[in-house]
């Protein structure tokens, strides 16, 4: 983030709050169905087709580490590096301007392999609020086990 102050859309994802750069996000949808694939990482429920294009589908609080059944009922439909991914998340809560100077980046004890893609932390009305970077959702070796699995 580099503008005094940015946009974000902010998503529920079990019981985390979470922010997405705008200009990351393709759009909003009702959630699809899902065809499971075999193989893959739990957080990765399978790919939908959207908009006539197979997606990988990650439901979004699984990969920041809940535990457990999520509810799920909405899609974020983000660009990650050029391709679009699926996020499947409780609820899509609305866009909020928020002043950069109030996001902290991630402290390194807090770093790990599944929050590689948290760019910023923050505060939302007393809750933690972890702000996205969407290109980096999901790693290459992903993208690969996609593409053998689907033929894309």
């Amino acid at each position: 983030m580099t503008d005094a102050a940015a946009t974000i859309l902010l998503c529920q994802a079990g019981t985390l709050i979470c922010g997405l750069q705008l200009q990351g996000v393709v759009e909003t949808m009702r959630r699809l169905p899902i065809e499971p694939l075999s193989g893959t990482p739990e957080f990765l429920l399978g790919v939908s087709v959207v908009r006539g294009s197979p997606t990988p589908v990650v439901d979004l609080a699984r990969l920041l580490g809940e535990q457990g059944e999520t509810r799920a009922s909405r899609f974020v439909l983000v660009n990650a590096g050029g391709r679009h991914v699926a996020l499947s998340v409780a609820e899509v809560m609305g866009l909020r301007a928020f002043d950069v100077t109030s996001l902290s980046a991630l402290p390194p004890l807090l770093e790990g392999a599944r929050a590689e893609f948290v760019s910023a932390i923050g505060v939302l009305d007393a809750h933690l609020l972890l702000v996205l970077e969407s290109a980096r959702i999901l790693p290459k070796s992903i993208w690969a086990e996609l593409q053998l699995g689907v033929g894309a």
